[in-house]
């Protein structure tokens, strides 16, 4: 069966916007810390320039990380998973195919 054609109920539905908001919180709680610490070393307009390039690339890849379409949901996880915003029991609920999918896209990452 492919991702694609795996339906999601609506409890599992429930349950994956809750783990997709909660390791986007994680990541971006991070991200402020990181922000927080680099901002205030500034010095010099070079490191605000930095900062900011920082930044708009770090947009740019959470932008593209956190995709919530149901096609993309079990590659978004394990990416996350293997990341450490998520863990699987963070998913549970989901059914034992998404559940194993997810499990082993994440060895393949």
């Amino acid at each position: 069966m492919q991702t694609s054609e795996l339906q999601w109920t609506i409890q599992e539905q429930s349950i994956a916007k809750a783990a997709f908001d909660q390791a986007y919180q994680r990541e971006i709680q991070a991200l402020v810390q990181v922000v927080r610490e680099q901002a205030s070393s500034i010095a010099s307009t070079d490191d605000v320039w930095q900062l900011h390039d920082f930044l708009s690339a770090r947009r740019h890849e959470l932008d593209g990380k956190y995709d919530d379409r149901e096609s993309a949901l079990l590659f978004v996880f394990a990416d996350l998973i293997k990341e450490g915003w998520l863990s699987l029991g963070d998913l549970d609920g989901l059914n034992a195919v998404k559940l194993s999918k997810i499990t082993a896209l994440t060895r393949m990452m």
